[in-house]
């Protein structure tokens, strides 16, 4: 089963669920909003995926909480991905022991079709 993890007023979210229905393709809705990111999930999705993939430094949140001023090392910005989700680049993706970060059409082609 797919699991998709994001905020459903994220635009790149609702690609991926819009190429997903059409496509057919089921999956499991998780709102970052709604249900908590565990610390197990971040250090998953590092493993699988690369921590440059899964945090946002250019959305709001980054900038609201002046991260740029920090100069994050990996690890620091692991920290902050525990302590706050909406630091997270949207959707992510688990399906098949791999992890899928953002909307690629093509790559989600190559990859659910």
């Amino acid at each position: 089963m797919i699991k998709v993890h994001g905020i459903k007023n994220c635009d790149t979210v609702r690609k991926a669920l819009k190429f997903f229905k059409e496509n057919l393709i089921d999956y499991d809705f998780f709102d970052f909003k709604k249900e908590e990111v565990s610390s197990n999930m971040i250090d998953y999705w590092v493993k699988n995926s690369s921590i440059d993939k899964l945090f946002n430094n250019r959305g709001a949140t980054y900038r609201n909480l002046k991260l740029k001023d920090l100069n994050l090392d990996d690890e620091g910005k692991k920290k902050w991905l525990k302590k706050e989700s909406m630091l997270l680049k949207r959707p992510v993706i688990e399906y098949n022991n791999k992890v899928i970060v953002g909307f690629n059409e093509q790559e989600y082609k190559d990859i659910f079709l």
